[in-house]
């Protein structure tokens, strides 16, 4: 899809800035359609450069435009294919120089595709911003000198959490922290005061061995895991019930509306979690171990219960908690419902746009 017109195409008068947000390989798509809407909504001038997603469909853009300038046959031909890779990279170099060829006045970065290439490709004429949603990816988080010097090309920074702006202060570079805003939903409460809850792409590092230990330990406890898993898993355990595959959203809300508590026993890999946030935003507390930036909100918001990274006895304690104390669950509930008052999209939106400002 090339050009979706902006219902107000005078935005640009009220704000005075054209917004380019850029998301080559389509990591975000929700979240990049939240944070264009949510600035739109302001009366800035947005567009999303873009591929298109290949797992499901996204929602219409709503006051922005969205143009999938990169990857036009890869994105289309395969879906989970070693061939994608190899016709990415040929595709990669001309969807960069669109780019850099984009009107704009703020270029606003959400991830890029190949770090090595984009170390050359990105020419932004711009300034610009770059969100760093992982801190360092996984798959070049070793190369912290490439990291260094592309980070450096940015005019700012975004990170979610105080953790993440430590992190990068390590690496010399200065970062702006925005909190991963919550989208709320208001799901049907089905659950049945047992049911814990893992949730979200499934991958190694979100720690699903240690969800099924804990249900495992507490007798009376069962586990729902609703997500798509990146590799095989073996689905069998007593007491579980699996729902893979990518899951449309109204079967995602399904599952919210059932979980009593949320798993996140994740590996020090990442920043912050959409999966937690969409766990809160639906009312649903979290228990998580105490890595990367995915504890502050629980924390801050006392909407669950953080326990040191990796200690599976304290993870199963703090579930068991919740599961069997009524008042624990209320007020972790309460502070779930505190959490998506306050880390709303119209916050970061402002959040943002006084970091655009500074630029222009």
């Amino acid at each position: 899809m090339e050009e979706v017109p902006a219902p107000n195409q005078h935005a640009a008068s009220v704000f005075g800035v054209r917004i380019v947000i850029a998301d080559p390989p389509a990591y975000t798509p929700y979240y990049d359609h939240d944070l264009a809407s949510a600035l739109a909504a302001t009366g800035a001038d947005v567009e999303l450069v873009t591929s298109r997603f290949r797992f499901a469909a996204v929602p219409a853009p709503n006051g922005y435009r969205r143009n999938e300038l990169f990857y036009p046959f890869s994105s289309r031909a395969f879906r989970r294919s070693r061939l994608r890779v190899p016709v990415k990279a040929v595709e990669h170099p001309l969807g960069m120089l669109r780019l850099a060829r984009r009107p704009a006045d703020v270029v606003h970065v959400q991830w890029l595709s190949s770090p090595q290439l984009d170390e050359r490709l990105l020419k932004l004429r711009a300034p610009s911003v770059f969100t760093a949603h992982d801190l360092l990816p996984r798959r070049t988080a070793s190369k912290l000198d490439l990291w260094r010097r592309l980070l450096a090309r940015f005019d700012r920074v975004v990170v979610h959490s105080g953790h993440g702006r430590e992190r990068l202060a390590e690496l010399g570079i200065e970062a702006h922290v925005i909190p991963l805003p919550i989208t709320t939903s208001n799901v049907e409460r089905r659950d049945d005061g047992r049911t814990l809850l893992f949730a979200g792409v499934i991958r190694p590092y979100k720690g699903l061995p240690d969800a099924l230990e804990v249900v495992r330990r507490i007798e009376h406890a069962r586990l729902l895991v609703a997500g798509d898993p990146s590799e095989p898993v073996d689905a069998r355990g007593d007491r579980v019930e699996w729902r893979l595959g990518y899951l449309p959203q109204s079967e995602l809300d399904r599952a919210l509306g059932e979980g009593t508590v949320a798993l996140f026993p994740y590996r020090p890999e990442l920043d912050q979690s959409a999966s937690l946030m969409q766990a809160l935003g639906a009312g649903v507390p979290a228990v998580c171990y105490d890595v990367g930036g995915i504890a502050e909100p629980v924390r801050r918001f006392g909407a669950g219960r953080v326990v040191p990274a990796g200690d599976l006895d304290a993870l199963t304690d703090a579930a068991r908690e919740l599961l069997d104390d009524p008042q624990a669950l209320r007020d972790a509930r309460e502070g779930a419902r505190s959490a998506r008052e306050a880390l709303t999209w119209a916050a970061s939106a402002q959040a943002h746009l006084e970091l655009y400002e500074e630029l222009t």
